[in-house]
């Protein structure tokens, strides 16, 4: 699925349908608003106070942990799609048996660890994630195996992950709707610390929410953070990724970048007759290898 055909104005739109019949295309052009939904964004211009901007970031692990609680493990479905939207997960490997370590960056409680294990059966995977109770459902879950996964708390922003994983040790690193939740002032963090433990010549695989997603255009009034970053009703938050503004993330991280474009989908609600448009950016970035 990471195949970026060559365009002289890089705007390929490649329509595919998936597995469900809906219909979805990628590329490198931004979802087009509709005029009512183009007026609504630009009403809403006034910004939550920096008062409670500040709470939020200091309660954000909180706020994770809390909707964890309410949640347990039923709010997402397992995303057994990895493997076939990031064919990179089979493609790097030397040899079909080989051995590969991934790293799950926010890996929830396990949603796309345990689809991937199971059907890989010769991965190893490190997998942390900022809320401890996350961590804890994860390790509590039947198919959790220490022989096979290691599985800790880390707040990606600040906790080095050389204290569990060694430098320069992991073949893959999936990163799928995690960055959204942290503020964008501190996403190269994440980056820079993942760039540790990656292996020179591999790459990580990023999949997320892009700019006009359907999720974005529903948050009302008095919901905005700033730019394309909005807070949900339970103080979680979410940022809304453009293709141009990743590029600069990881480019500025030392990342070369391989693929990076937009997935749009249409979602139909056949009872209620609603077609819902979901953007996201699908991407893949590649540590350099070492100058020789």
């Amino acid at each position: 699925m990471f195949q970026e055909k060559a365009s002289a104005n890089c705007l390929n739109i490649v329509p595919t349908s998936t597995e469900d019949g809906a219909f979805q295309k990628k590329g490198h052009s931004a979802r087009v608003l509709s005029p009512e939904e183009a007026e609504k964004l630009a009403k809403d211009q006034v910004l939550v106070s920096e008062f409670k901007q500040l709470k939020l970031e200091k309660e954000a692990q909180k706020n994770w942990d809390l909707f964890y609680k309410r949640n347990s493990t039923n709010f997402f479905k397992d995303r057994h799609w990895t493997t076939r939207e990031f064919q990179e997960l089979k493609a790097c490997r030397e040899f079909a048996d080989q051995k590969l370590t991934i790293l799950e960056a926010g890996c929830g409680v396990g949603n796309c660890l345990f689809p991937l294990l199971e059907e890989d059966k010769n991965i190893f995977a490190y997998a942390c994630d900022f809320s401890p109770r996350a961590v804890e459902y994860v390790k509590k879950n039947a198919l959790y195996s220490a022989e096979r996964c290691k599985v800790f708390q880390c707040d990606l922003t600040k906790d080095d992950l050389l204290d569990n994983i060694p430098a320069d040790s992991v073949d893959v690193v999936t990163l799928i709707f995690v960055l959204s939740a942290i503020h964008p002032d501190k996403m190269h963090l994440v980056l820079r610390n993942i760039y540790k433990v990656l292996k020179p010549g591999k790459c990580v695989l990023f999949r997320d929410y892009g700019l006009y997603d359907h999720a974005m255009l529903r948050f009302k009034s008095g919901s905005k953070l700033g730019e394309n970053f909005y807070v949900r009703q339970d103080g979680t938050r979410s940022y809304f990724f453009t293709e141009e503004f990743l590029s600069q993330l990881f480019k500025a991280e030392g990342y070369e970048q391989v693929v990076n474009e937009y997935v749009q989908r249409e979602t139909v609600n056949r009872k209620e007759d609603l077609r819902v448009p979901r953007v996201f950016l699908q991407s893949k970035f590649q540590k350099p290898f070492r100058e020789t």
